[in-house]
């Protein structure tokens, strides 16, 4: 295994190739310049947009030109939710201390949320500064942008006042946060005292984190409200119930306490992607992605077990006491007792973790993929794979454009088939088409090719569209004739077929390519990258012919999508529905969040949240 590399770097940084294949998920985002010197770290509810927001060259201010011309790479964590990537960003900031981030704080000078205890009808408030005035502080928060958050959320969840002493006393009529349902007027009677008292308790349960609690409490009072038929009442309670679950979300960034180094690794196509998140006092101050370079051969295990022992083995870096791996390492005991003997205390290498550490692993696990998902379509790599294939298949000019056609049903039913299409730079998503398969035998793959074939290219034929240099068929001869005999059907003769089919064994790396024109079967090595270019259209017709299969599947079946999930029966249906109100909320929730209701267990919430959602 070669030293550990760093991120790709070039002479300029190519912003277009970076965000084309930049996450839409929450997360912070660290700039570097040519030195690998931090220049500023940001969070983001939604990555791709706000990374964008940097390149778009007019409108922007001095500090952002001058940020924007010093950026070299750009590296992303990608996190659970905006409120996880609030808590990283202010620790990667106060770790790291970049240049062009300017509001530093220290953690004396920390915002509160305060509820008074003297008064009558308390308000919420923001509070800075020393803690004199009776009642509940609740903090600290990380920034002032994440205390105004939560108080716009306890407005929105439970209508608590938050005005000034002065403004409440002297009203004669509701304000405007009562005509937009943020506050239940106690200023001029519309609420008594015991019910805003009951709000206000819930608010603080709200933020002593005692969520379930309250849910359960506005539970109740919504089935009672609905047993007394007052179904106008019980909406309320009901939306107030669907908001407090979006809110209930695990703080992975911010744990309990405790130190640890945890890395997810990512393999694919002959490249690996590792993600190390470090973990200290219960915070990830900061994390970093390696992409070392390894031959095809080598199973996760073993690059994870070189990886570790040169990581710290041979450096001088700091080794805590337990490292949080994706799965278990054959040499696992070997590293713990070399690390143990170097540091002089008892060190750990784990993989089966629960809690919060869980929650650390699927994160890094999350960033892995996600960056090798990046590397898979970075510029670079995707021009040195095409001119790979060029050569491989004896092209004689370069290939410009390719088209891969894969099927999707299950036993025949909502056939689906799909179009995929790369260009010099990777996946070029706006051209990709499905095709619903109609008027043929259920289950004949052959028919189902045809007809999607001769759509797509009697439509090409036509000039609306451009023609692909190579066609791809997931397929041995079989498919591959077929295609040929629609390209033919249509006189088409300057595009090239080959077919990709799996070998006996029906591993990657085992695959045989089948030529159009000769019908001739060849073999290609595992660690080429002609094979790892069709390899990933291939996959990604896969992918994409089966999320059209579920979706057109679901539509003509017209019933839940909880029904078509193993172990799912009336009884869970209604359990889940019951805890979240409604379909969309289960789709909304995280993995965590769905083994909470009584009767999912931590593997039953993994496979229902896979299965709403076929793309990720």
């Amino acid at each position: 295994m070669s030293e550990l590399q760093n991120p790709s770097e070039s002479s300029a940084f190519d912003h277009k190739a970076f965000l084309a294949n930049l996450s839409s998920r929450p997360g912070v985002y660290q700039m570097y310049d040519t030195q690998g010197k931090i220049l500023y770290v940001g969070k983001a509810r939604n990555l791709k947009n706000r990374v964008s927001s940097y390149f778009r060259g007019t409108g922007q201010g001095t500090k952002t030109r001058a940020l924007v011309s010093h950026i070299h790479r750009i590296e992303v964590t990608v996190t659970n939710s905006e409120t996880e990537a609030l808590l990283l960003e202010q620790n990667l900031i106060k770790a790291q201390k970049p240049p062009y981030n300017i509001l530093l704080r220290d953690d004396k000078s920390y915002p509160y949320i305060f509820i008074s205890s003297n008064e009558s009808f308390p308000a919420v408030r923001f509070h800075r500064g020393a803690k004199r005035a009776k009642g509940q502080y609740f903090g600290p928060f990380p920034s002032g942008g994440a205390v105004k958050e939560s108080l716009n959320l306890l407005q929105k969840l439970f209508r608590i006042r938050q005005c000034e002493d002065s403004f409440f006393r002297n009203r004669s009529r509701p304000c405007l946060q009562y005509q937009i349902k943020r506050c239940t007027a106690p200023c001029v009677g519309l609420i008594n005292e015991s019910e805003y008292a009951n709000d206000l308790r819930h608010a603080s349960m709200f933020l002593e984190g005692k969520n379930n609690a309250v849910i359960s409490e506005i539970g109740q009072r919504m089935e009672q409200a609905a047993a007394a038929l007052d179904f106008e009442l019980a909406a309320e309670l009901r939306d107030q119930v669907s908001a407090l679950r979006q809110v209930q979300e695990q703080q992975y960034v911010s744990g309990s306490g405790g130190e640890a180094d945890v890395f997810g690794c990512a393999m694919d196509k002959g490249l690996v992607s590792i993600h190390a998140l470090f973990v200290r006092g219960g915070r990830v101050i900061g994390s970093r992605v390696y992409h070392p370079k390894l031959s095809l051969e080598g199973s996760e295990s073993d690059v994870l077990s070189a990886f570790i022992a040169q990581f710290y083995l041979s450096s001088v870096r700091e080794v805590p006491s337990t490292i949080i791996l994706p799965n278990a390492l054959e040499d696992g005991a070997i590293i713990e007792q070399a690390l143990s003997e170097k540091t002089q205390r008892r060190i750990q290498l784990l993989h089966n973790v629960r809690g919060d550490r869980a929650g650390w692993q699927r994160l890094a696990q999350t960033n892995a993929q996600n960056q090798l998902l990046s590397q898979l379509a970075s510029k670079q790599n995707m021009a040195q794979r095409f001119l790979s294939l060029q050569e491989v298949l004896d092209m004689d000019s370069p290939i410009t454009r390719m088209e891969c056609f894969d099927i999707s049903h299950s036993s025949g039913e909502a056939t689906v088939a799909s179009c995929v299409v790369f260009d010099a730079n990777g996946p070029l998503k706006t051209d990709y088409r499905r095709f619903n398969i109609d008027g043929i035998t259920a289950g004949d793959d052959y028919a189902a090719m045809q007809q999607a074939l001769e759509r797509r290219y009697t439509k090409l034929k036509k000039g609306e569209g451009k023609l692909p240099d190579l066609l791809v068929i997931d397929g041995g001869k079989g498919q591959v004739s077929q295609a040929m005999k629609v390209l033919e059907s249509l006189q088409i003769t300057e595009v090239q077929v080959i077919g990709i089919a799996k070998g006996t064994t029906r591993k990657a790396g085992f695959e045989y390519l089948v030529n159009g024109l000769t019908g001739h079967e060849s073999v290609m090595p595992s660690d080429s990258g002609a094979l790892h270019l069709l390899q990933y259209i291939r996959d990604e017709a896969h992918r994409y012919a089966i999320a059209g299969h579920r979706a057109a599947r679901g539509k003509a079946r017209k019933r839940s999508t909880l029904e078509d999930i193993a172990g799912i029966g009336p009884k869970r249906r209604r359990e889940l529905l019951k805890y979240f109100g409604s379909i969309k909320e289960i789709e909304n929730a995280s993995v965590e969040e769905i083994a909470k209701v009584s009767t999912i267990s931590d593997k039953l919430a993994l496979e229902i949240w896979s299965c709403l959602h076929p793309d990720s």
